[in-house]
């Protein structure tokens, strides 16, 4: 039972509603919200270089572009920053750190051919785990934390580095997905701002209700 300790199931603290946009709430979301805008804008701009010519001929597109059009890689990747956020520093900056860079040395293996088995499970397992936890306000030690999110992350890189299209640069394709992955963990870290709202810890674990029941579709093979 000691090691039961280690996790708590502790309700999120409620703040009175947004007055105005000089709210320090308001604040945080715009100064999260900067750095996303800037991303997405440097994206866009490559997607659209890409496209002038004779499309993606390195592969940065198309790595970003994986994990954005897929739901079962979207919600896991956002449920990534939201629970970071909802922990609080150091969790909040270092968990999406690990999670890009474990999965890219998952990504690596996919790409290397490397033999991995039940990826599918796992990635629809991270969104189910994830969403549940932040569904029930499970404040793991950060360690635990950062293990968690990393185990997942092997499965997310190992199949965007799996789909590596051919002809493409594997390093480009790679800073593609890791970017997009990055922009993900942006929104949901935005999402944990909500929490400066009346019902914004509700709300929190409404969408972490909603993240672990896409991830049983998945995982069930009906979504």
């Amino acid at each position: 039972m000691a090691g039961m300790s280690a996790f708590s199931l502790q309700p999120f603290q409620r703040t009175p509603m947004l007055a105005a946009i000089g709210h320090p709430g308001y604040l945080k979301m715009h100064r999260l919200l900067k750095p996303a805008t800037f991303l997405l804008a440097l994206a866009v701009a490559g997607a659209a270089h890409a496209h002038t010519g004779e499309g993606d001929t390195n592969g940065f597109v198309s790595g970003f572009f994986h994990p954005v059009l897929g739901w079962d890689h979207v919600i896991a990747m956002v449920a990534v920053g939201l629970w970071g956020a909802r922990l609080g520093a150091p969790a909040l900056w270092l968990l999406p750190v690990v999670f890009p860079l474990v999965m890219a040395l998952g990504g690596a293996a996919g790409i290397a051919g490397l033999p991995l088995p039940h990826v599918e499970t796992g990635i629809a397992a991270s969104g189910v785990v994830l969403g549940l936890l932040i569904a029930f306000a499970v404040r793991a030690p950060l360690g635990v934390a950062a293990l968690i999110v990393g185990i997942f992350a092997i499965f997310h890189g190992y199949a965007h580095g799996a789909e590596l299209p051919q002809a493409a640069n594997p390093f480009a394709y790679a800073a593609g997905f890791v970017i997009a992955t990055g922009l993900l963990h942006l929104a949901g870290i935005a999402l944990g701002a909500l929490s400066s709202l009346r019902f914004g810890p509700t709300l929190i674990r409404a969408a972490g209700g909603i993240i672990a029941a896409t991830g049983f579709a998945f995982l069930l093979g009906v979504a």
